[in-house]
């Protein structure tokens, strides 16, 4: 038996691996508990359930609907109990303790400042609040003997008329907790393109930005926040396969625009449960991910909106490994191109792929030579 067949990775390998995430919401991960507790401190009582475990129940069947917009209404809720500094600074805390236990050792966790605001904080407050508890997570995270780096990348509603302001909040804060800019919201009526005023600012300011494109709309949304708009990542981005003509012999015919998304090495930001929940994917085994990864696209693996999806990293990779096979090679290919597409600077992004997740990956693949040894071992004890 070769380590190429024993790469099969184990549940226990899948959540020790060094894992990037580039596409999280803050809002769509709260424990439920946390927001029994934040509901109750602020007096809100529209919560459907106060019991944390149906609670949980509630929020992931409430976003299994085939409807992207039907999964937007969730937010309602956590959206409604994270007004306040230390409602956001615990969520925010928590977010970064939750990720490094699940061997996150990197991660942009997006949330839009905007929504934030109804109880009297201002902009500058939230994101403040937000950053004060991704490094307090990061702390409690490193005490429990976890890694992990969080950057924020703080998201303008592309339903409303505050991107530029935004984009500039996003830029008054570079450097200083925030790593990057992200619309989001429903992507049918309310194109990129609304906001070309942002995007011109972040480009003269040399920042960086993602764009949810090509989840709930097709290729039209992924051709405007490239060509259009200049985006780095695309959000989801799941669409692009419609711009792949497969043949009966298996021979793949690439549209221009997947041409030009492959040849530009633009980073995917793909969330597979979620893509189910909205209808861009019907099932794990029929998800996008599989041929693009076959085809050298620069795709990613993240959660999106793990209270929502009920999900973690560790189990967006075992769902993967159950559809295509995949080994730890393959979540270090995964991995290694997260790492590169992230919105920090370069050598920071180099020393994390050489000194944490190729190492860490090794010491994984190398386990089945201590198991191969340790049956050796005994088989000779028996023998002798």
């Amino acid at each position: 038996m070769t380590s190429e067949t024993l790469n099969a990775p184990t549940a226990s390998q899948i959540r020790r691996a060094p894992k990037v995430l580039l596409h999280d919401h803050l809002d769509g991960g709260l424990r439920p508990g946390t927001i029994i507790d934040l509901a109750r401190e602020a007096g809100y009582e529209a919560l459907p359930e106060t019991d944390a475990d149906k609670l949980g129940i509630w929020f992931r069947e409430a976003a299994d609907s085939g409807s992207l917009e039907r999964y937007l209404e969730t937010f309602a809720h956590t959206c409604a109990v994270m007004q306040t500094r230390d409602a956001l600074f615990r969520v925010a805390a928590e977010c970064a303790e939750d990720l490094a236990e699940d061997g996150v050792v990197y991660a942009e966790v997006r949330y839009a400042p905007e929504q934030h605001l109804e109880k009297g904080l201002t902009l500058e407050e939230v994101v403040e609040a937000v950053t004060d508890g991704f490094r307090e997570g990061e702390r409690r995270a490193k005490a429990n003997g976890h890694r992990i780096r969080v950057g924020a990348l703080l998201t303008a509603m592309r339903h409303a008329a505050r991107a530029l302001e935004i984009a500039e909040l996003a830029n008054r804060y570079r450097g200083n907790g925030v790593v990057g800019f992200d619309i989001a919201g429903a992507e049918a009526g309310f194109p990129p393109t609304r906001h070309l005023d942002a995007f011109e600012y972040l480009k003269r300011e040399n920042n960086h930005f993602t764009i949810h494109a090509g989840e709930a709309f097709g290729l039209p949304s992924i051709w405007q926040a490239l060509q259009w708009c200049g985006a780095d990542r695309l959000g989801h981005g799941v669409r692009i396969i419609d711009d792949i003509e497969v043949a009966a012999d298996g021979s793949v015919t690439l549209g221009r625009l997947a041409a030009y998304v492959r040849d530009k090495r633009i980073p995917l930001e793909m969330c597979p449960t979620s893509n189910l929940q909205t209808g861009a994917a019907d099932s794990y085994a029929a998800h996008p991910i599989g041929l693009l990864r076959k085809l050298h696209f620069r795709a990613t693996v993240n959660t999106d909106n793990r209270l929502m999806s009920g999900t973690s990293m560790s189990r967006e990779f075992e769902h993967l490994v159950d559809a295509f096979g995949y080994t730890l090679d393959d979540m270090q290919w995964f991995t290694v191109n997260a790492m590169k597409s992230a919105f920090i600077p370069f050598d920071e992004r180099l020393a994390m792929i050489n000194d944490v997740i190729k190492p860490g990956y090794a010491e994984l693949k190398s386990e089945w030579l201590f198991r191969q040894t340790a049956a050796t071992s005994g088989s000779s004890s028996v023998r002798s």
